[in-house]
């Protein structure tokens, strides 16, 4: 009999799951201080660049040091992540619309 058994499903990392992970981590982040230090792109390709670079970023860090899966232990956590993802988007994109309205009928005046 466990002393635990709550974690007793829970997998965690290995040695080499942790290294590749901050292997990963460690590229994308070169790349992106890259992508800005080189200059050579227009500002929106950089700009969806590191958006791109950011997403990869967060899914190594969620699966390689938090271990998210798609196992059925993992499932309440999967969707505590999404909704909380929804909500951070829902409140980003419409203080976003809010202060695009107010900017536009501040400046007809």
């Amino acid at each position: 009999m466990s002393a635990h058994p709550i974690h007793e499903e829970e997998s965690h990392g290995s040695f080499g799951g942790y290294v590749a992970g901050f292997v990963l981590a460690v590229v994308l982040t070169a790349a992106s201080f890259w992508l800005v230090l080189h200059g050579g792109f227009p500002r929106e390709t950089a700009l969806l660049g590191l958006a791109a670079l950011a997403v990869v970023q967060i899914v190594v860090h969620l699966v390689f040091f938090l271990h998210m899966n798609t196992s059925s232990g993992q499932r309440w956590n999967v969707t505590a992540f999404g909704f909380t993802a929804m909500t951070v988007l829902i409140v980003v994109i419409g203080t976003l619309w809010v202060m695009h309205n107010v900017s536009m009928n501040m400046m007809s005046r």
